[in-house]
């Protein structure tokens, strides 16, 4: 300590202010950090470390971080919703299974797992934070996605099978699929989406995520992906937001899918994430300043790519062609209006959203027959075709 003093003022008679000021700016820094840490890695229980090598916190489900979100101080735990199973049926025929848990272990009960979040993962995210995804006027991000008219709406809740894929990303890069439920105006826009994604940022690998993220200003100072700002409220001992997909999907098969879904409570109005039969978890009603319901849900890809630099691949990295073993695919698309009542939309119900046609391409299907039920394809290469 007394060396870095003497250090510091030989800086300063030299006149080298600007160095002095880089560590003193390197400290708040670290400080910052540090104390972000605190906040998203709560004491533990127990902890478990996964075969792929990270490292998952038992934490006490009422000490989650959720609660450290001014609007949840006191807000009352719900372990499970109002209604059986998460939306939607189930495609047997090539459905992988649950994999997205915690191998041969669970977290003890009135404990729910956190993957643990490193000062590295924070530093990394920082450059990818700076611009969302989610926002499609954002430079660099593109997407393939249909959205339910909201002339039909309201919406409570919106499921899919979803085919799982590794699409190769570098730094500064991300491609994802997913479902997704908002409502309101562009500034105060609230939006809630579920599904996978390749983010070296976030993780610091090239492997496939399970995430979900959530705003409730279309992205300006509210949201984040998984548990890194609070907001997620975790119930499930096993799966868990961040854990790696082991299974991935292959061109021509053999296939790995998993149904997702979010649908609203209709007794707490809290939006619940579920996948394979089984609740996570739900983000609480009082986060949220517009979505009592949503007025669009929609399912599809996006990309994100630093500017001056060629778009990933989305999904499988091909384009639709109407072989469910080559492109990405929803299948068994689900959606409850009014009625709470499951139905497939159809083809004059849907909008498209392709914004690079030449990189990514979109297909709906409307209802195929009993296996597949209402059905898109999306993806393709990406490249580099004027961004």
């Amino acid at each position: 300590m007394i060396n870095t003093l003497i250090f510091v003022l030989c800086l300063v008679t030299m006149n080298a202010s600007p160095v002095v000021h880089a560590i003193e700016n390197t400290f708040k820094e670290d400080l910052e950090l540090e104390r972000q840490l605190k906040l998203i890695n709560k004491p533990s229980v127990k902890t478990i470390h996964t075969k792929h090598g990270g490292i998952v916190d038992c934490i006490d489900i009422n000490k989650q971080p959720a609660f450290d979100h001014p609007l949840l101080r006191n807000h009352k735990l719900q372990k499970k919703p109002n209604f059986k199973r998460p939306i939607g049926k189930t495609s047997v025929k090539k459905w992988s299974g649950p994999k997205f848990q915690l191998d041969k272990h669970h977290c003890p009960t009135g404990t729910v797992p956190i993957l643990r979040t490193t000062k590295e993962d924070l530093v990394r995210e920082k450059n990818l934070l700076n611009i969302s995804i989610f926002v499609r006027d954002n430079p660099g991000v593109h997407f393939a996605e249909v959205a339910v008219s909201s002339k039909f709406g309201p919406y409570f809740s919106v499921s899919g099978t979803n085919s799982i894929y590794n699409p190769y990303v570098t730094k500064g890069q991300m491609s994802l699929s997913h479902i997704w439920v908002q409502n309101g105006p562009i500034n105060t826009n609230n939006k809630i989406s579920f599904g996978w994604h390749v983010s070296p940022e976030l993780y610091g690998d090239h492997d496939t995520h399970v995430y979900s993220s959530w705003t409730s200003d279309n992205y300006h100072r509210t949201g984040c992906f998984n548990i890194r700002c609070p907001g997620f409220i975790q119930t499930h001992r096993r799966s868990y937001l961040g854990s790696r997909e082991p299974n991935i999907s292959s061109y021509g098969g053999p296939i790995f899918n998993f149904d997702i879904s979010i649908s609203q409570d209709p007794s707490t109005k809290n939006w619940w994430i579920g996948a394979n039969g089984i609740y996570i978890g739900y983000y609480p009603a009082k986060l949220f300043s517009n979505l009592g319901s949503a007025n669009k849900v929609g399912l599809g890809g996006r990309t994100l790519t630093p500017r001056g630099y060629n778009s990933p691949p989305m999904g499988s990295g091909h384009f639709p062609d109407g072989h469910f073993f080559h492109a990405s695919f929803f299948e068994l698309i689900f959606i409850q209006n009014t009625s709470r009542r499951n139905y497939g939309p159809e083809k004059y119900q849907i909008e498209k959203y392709i914004d690079k046609p030449k990189c990514f391409g979109l297909n709906y299907y409307g209802n195929l027959h009993q296996t597949f039920g209402c059905a898109l394809q999306f993806g393709g290469p990406g490249g580099n075709y004027g961004d």
